[in-house]
């Protein structure tokens, strides 16, 4: 993964200028509101020097009015710039979110082997929320902290400029701190999504296997790793703390020089007569004004700093090269035959640990091959090549004589129906998840697919039938019924190619004998890669394809491979025998 990091400039690109409207709204709003907060300190030089000594009422009440004003001018352009830019970042967060979800469903199944689905939780949704601070307050009160410094220095130079020059030397001293604290708090910031992803991930693993750790009497080993995480969060957080803190400590420090200068200074200079009480009473709040926003930006600072250790993160997935390659995969199937080659293929999951060596076979539109072998053989490395979860390290598999690697795999996959083992059900109704590969389906359609994987059987004794909740993964209903669901989907979905995965492999012996119906029922006309232990299960296979260590150990139909007496002879009297 890249390391690169996401600089001020590509966020600027990125996410700041194609909102430069509304950010120049708020640049606006707060140049007005600055503005208007200067009219309280440049309005006490003439109260103290012009007004109170010349007892001038009416020149009194038009100052009062004007500062009265201002003050109202900041409350409203606060108010306004909270409302524009504030939900202008909650909507930017929930639209990166969106194309963060997108582009990790875009990435090839290698990429989710390797990843844990909460630590992904946490990448799409809490390392994008920092940015709201690019959009959000944070950015516009940079900007507008920078304006109000700038000009309280021109203004306290014009009043001045010994006492001012004073002043800027702690103030530089501060800010060499605050530059060095930042490349430090950056990594940290960095490392803390990272780590928060995976504590997010085990807790999310904890709570999906609530039964097995149950089973095992294992809670206290969770917790112990729970509470392991969350203290390498805490120590991360202190981290930050720390040198936050020690920022914080040391404007307070040589602010607290400053001012303790100026009182000396300004003291003196009244006396000399080379100041008047009005100037050093508008210079001390000038300089409120324009050390205010430089402390505050070590706080924005630092909330910029997250924001971008965010966007790292965020674009180290969104450079991730997805499965469908866009370039390569030209070709666009609208009808297929279903006539699969498999021509001298070769894979690896890992470099020189090769699975599956020099592979080759075909399958006829509409049959049924049978991959048999023992666990670890490569049978459903060989289904997941044909199903384009995987991709050969050399060699060619093609679909109707057109290569599939450069095959638009949308336009592939639309073909593809699959049923595996442990198959997936979403939380819902089953309703819902047979429909879930044509939601559009008529009612008619959806009974048919009901009847044929023989899933009214058991729906039928519901109360809510088709409409049942079926809790977290299918966790309320059995193996078999879980897989005659999976079964249905498939048999809606009507797809030309089939990939069944250990489809009966869950079952008690009731429920296979139904599902055997449904399947003969689905793989008709359909071109079927079934994957069995239960050799009972394939004997009407057209081709049955013995795997040994990645390779075809013997092919053929079940009569000619018993009549061989090889390795498919042993395995099937071995499990008659049983």
């Amino acid at each position: 993964m890249s390391e690169k990091k996401v600089s001020i400039l590509t966020a600027f690109k990125t996410i700041i200028w194609p909102r430069r409207n509304l950010v120049f709204i708020g640049l606006v709003l707060i140049v007005i509101s600055k503005a208007a907060s200067f009219v309280a300190p440049m309005s006490l030089k003439y109260l103290m020097d012009d007004i109170i000594p010349n007892k001038d009422l009416d020149f009194l009440k038009l100052l009062v009015g004007a500062v009265a004003l201002a003050i109202l001018v900041q409350a409203v352009t606060s108010f306004l710039l909270t409302k524009i830019l504030s939900v202008q970042a909650q909507f930017l967060i929930s639209e990166l979110r969106a194309q963060v979800q997108k582009k990790v469903l875009s990435l090839p199944i290698s990429f989710f082997d390797n990843a844990k689905s909460g630590a992904l939780v946490s990448r799409i949704m809490s390392d994008v929320e920092g940015v709201r601070n690019l959009i959000g307050t944070g950015l516009v009160q940079l900007v507008g902290g920078t304006i109000t410094a700038v000009v309280s220095l021109i203004l306290l130079l014009r009043i001045s400029w010994t006492m001012t020059i004073f002043t800027l030397v702690p103030l530089a001293i501060f800010a060499l701190i605050a530059l060095k604290a930042f490349k430090i708090i950056r990594p940290i910031f960095r490392n803390r999504g990272k780590i928060n992803a995976e504590v997010t991930g085990r807790l999310t693993e904890t709570l999906g296997g609530v039964r097995v750790i149950k089973g095992f009497n294992a809670e206290e080993q969770e917790n112990k790793i729970f509470e392991k995480g969350v203290d390498r969060l805490f120590q991360n957080v202190k981290k930050s703390l720390t040198a936050t803190a020690f920022m914080t400590s040391s404007s307070t420090f040589l602010l607290g020089i400053a001012t303790t200068g100026i009182m000396g200074i300004g003291g003196y200079k009244i006396m000399m007569d080379e100041l008047t009480i009005g100037e050093f009473l508008t210079f001390t709040f000038l300089l409120g004004l324009m050390v205010a926003p430089i402390v505050q930006m070590s706080n924005i600072g630092s909330q910029l700093t997250e924001a971008l250790a965010g966007l790292d993160r965020t674009e180290e997935l969104m450079n991730m090269v997805p499965e469908s390659d866009e370039e390569n995969r030209t070709i666009v199937l609208d009808e297929i035959q279903g006539n699969i080659v498999f021509d001298d293929v070769s894979f690896a999951y890992e470099e020189d640990k090769e699975v599956l060596h020099n592979i080759s076979f075909e399958v006829k539109p509409g049959n049924v091959v049978a991959l048999v072998g023992s666990s670890g053989s490569g049978k459903s490395t060989i289904a997941g090549l044909a199903a384009t979860f995987l991709n050969p390290q050399s060699g060619k598999i093609t679909i109707d004589g057109k290569d599939l690697a450069q095959v638009n795999l949308n336009s592939f996959r639309q073909h593809l129906g699959v049923v595996l083992q442990d198959d997936f059900l979403f939380e819902g109704t089953i309703r819902e998840n047979i429909l879930f590969p044509r939601p559009k389906a008529t009612e008619k359609q959806l009974q048919q697919a009901v009847e044929a994987a023989y899933v009214n059987e058991f729906t039928d004794r519901f109360e809510d039938g088709l409409d049942t909740l079926i809790g977290e993964r299918g966790v309320k209903l059995s193996g078999g019924q879980r897989q005659r669901i999976a079964i249905a989907r498939a048999v809606l979905a009507d797809p030309k190619i089939l990939i069944l995965d250990e489809a009966t492999s869950n079952l008690d012996t009731e429920s296979e004998a139904l599902i055997q119906k449904s399947l003969a029922t689905l793989t008709e006309g359909r071109t079927t890669f079934v994957i069995a232990h239960r050799l009972s299960t394939i004997r009407k296979a057209d081709q049955i394809l013995v795997i040994e260590n990645g390779r075809i150990a013997e092919e053929g139909t079940h009569d000619e491979l018993i009549a061989k007496e090889g390795r498919y002879f042993n395995l099937f009297t071995y499990q008659a025998r049983i």
